[in-house]
């Protein structure tokens, strides 16, 4: 299906077209014997695992092989706050995704780890990951043909 969008005589021409993807029938099926609440329950994780921090965290930990302190883990993730570090390093572990271990030293000293509910967790975003750096052209071209549609 072609749309054709035409301002006043002498102006850009956009045209586009719908794409229309159809999904395998019963791909989703596992989510009608879910109740409300479970549905619930899985979009905030998925939203929470989603967000910007999250996933480059369990990433970075995975990475390391071993469990690290707080501060390796600001110094391998670039760009995040030590606040920010908290509040998602917390949202993981209460999620158990990630183990926070307390050592009674003085002064204390605190390390995190992958659980395997967390390492499974990213090897299953792996496959996403993979597909989406394996099409970053396709992405970039897409966007090209648009900016170009504008005039930009």
């Amino acid at each position: 299906m072609f749309y054709r969008f035409q301002s006043k005589e002498g102006t850009n021409t956009i045209h586009t077209h719908l794409e229309v993807t159809k999904v395998a029938g019963g791909i989703f099926d596992f989510c009608s014997d879910m109740s409300d609440e479970q549905d619930a329950r899985a979009r905030t994780l998925i939203e929470r695992a989603a967000a910007k921090w999250p996933l480059r965290i369990l990433h970075v930990l995975s990475d390391a092989g071993a469990p690290l302190r707080f501060s390796r883990l600001m110094e391998r993730v670039e760009g995040i706050s030590q606040k920010v570090l908290t509040q998602t390093l917390r949202s993981l572990e209460s999620d158990g995704l990630i183990i926070r271990t307390l050592y009674p030293e003085v002064p204390p000293r605190v390390e995190y780890e992958l659980t395997p509910l967390g390492r499974d967790l990213l090897m299953q975003v792996a496959t996403l990951w993979r597909w989406i750096v394996e099409r970053l052209g396709d992405f970039d071209a897409r966007k090209a043909v648009k900016l170009t549609a504008m005039g930009v």
